[in-house]
């Protein structure tokens, strides 16, 4: 599946209604950011059980902003709705397998459970 498009019109509902979702927040003039690109979209291709998502910061300004973005590119995780993973910077495509195996692998549920006792 290739990436797709996120805006601030649907990230929220893309990261809900799926169950793993990476985001990548880019811009046109970056240069990590551009060289980062083709690995993504390779990944995506791969992993077509995941969602692959992109954020162009220049369009998305605001979104950017929510997301506390202050270095691009920054690769973002979800697993059911949280976020589980956040790093700037373009990774290697051996880190990225990394990573998505990681993000697989991760219990979830057991962490958010951690948090509400910890709250408690």
């Amino acid at each position: 599946m290739a990436t797709i498009d996120l805006t601030a019109g649907n990230f929220e509902q893309t990261v809900l209604d799926n169950q793993i979702v990476f985001v990548d927040f880019w811009a046109s003039w970056c240069g990590p950011c551009r060289s980062f690109a083709p690995i993504y979209e390779a990944a995506a291709e791969q992993h077509d059980d995941l969602v692959f998502g992109s954020v162009n910061t220049e369009e998305q300004q605001q979104l950017a902003a929510a997301a506390r973005v202050t270095s691009i590119p920054t690769l973002m995780a979800f697993k059911k709705g949280a976020l589980v993973f956040s790093q700037a910077g373009a990774l290697p495509k051996p880190a990225l397998e990394q990573v998505i195996a990681a993000v697989r692998d991760f219990d979830v549920d057991a962490a958010l459970q951690d948090t509400d006792a910890d709250d408690e």
